[in-house]
């Protein structure tokens, strides 16, 4: 059966105990950050956060992909509600405010306005950093045409201890963080190629074989 072509330009090979494998054999974490209301600081806070931040930055050895995921925020159940309430509703007044309220939300939906951010950090790992602490090990080609059992598990540890050291240092920027596991990288990729699906709630059903 012939490749997708989606597939094609896809640089994910295979997803596997939370964590991604590239097609070049490198891998990647990803974790997800929670936001910070940053302009409701004092101007003290404020300069507290963006110097534990730079010496965060400033501690990294590896690089670092930052992804901003934005896209509008589904209300549907809350407008739902409003119309059923809209239906029980007596008293003339209170249902006329309420429909206008309604509309006013259905507006700024339809508008774009209500969007909802998400940020993601996006950690990597690759087989010549595992080699290169091994004296001799080193191969003498950069290539890397496999990936065997073995190798993969040290390099997950190696790239989970770069993902704890991340979360450490979010986290002592007032940021709560969580790596996605299998499933949740799955759902975080299908968002991607289908937004609009996605802005409904809607993901298909992963199945259980490939959730490791």
């Amino acid at each position: 059966m012939p490749e997708p072509l989606t597939q094609k330009f896809l640089e994910v090979e295979q997803i596997r105990e939370g964590v991604l494998i590239l097609k070049n054999k490198t891998l990647r974490g990803v974790l997800m950050v929670s936001s910070l209301n940053f302009a409701l600081k004092s101007e003290e806070e404020q300069n507290a956060i963006l110097y534990q931040f730079q010496n965060f930055l400033n501690s990294l050895d590896f690089s670092c992909q930052i992804i901003v995921q934005s896209r509008r925020l589904n209300i549907t159940g809350y407008i739902d509600k409003l119309k059923e309430l809209e239906k029980t509703q007596e008293n003339e007044l209170l249902k006329t405010q309420i429909t206008s309220y309604r509309e006013f939300i259905e507006s700024l939906v339809r508008a774009g306005t209500i969007m909802s951010k998400t940020f993601f950090v996006v950690v990597p790992f690759t087989l010549l950093e595992s080699l290169a602490g091994a004296p001799g090990e080193m191969p003498k080609k950069l290539k890397i045409p496999t990936l065997t059992e073995e190798e993969f598990q040290r390099c997950k540890n190696q790239l989970w201890q770069r993902m704890e050291f991340m979360a450490l240092g979010l986290k002592r920027c007032g940021l709560q963080v969580v790596p996605l596991n299998t499933e949740e990288l799955f759902e975080f990729f299908w968002s991607l190629h289908h937004p609009q699906e996605a802005e409904v709630g809607y993901y298909p059903e992963i199945p259980p074989e490939l959730i490791t």
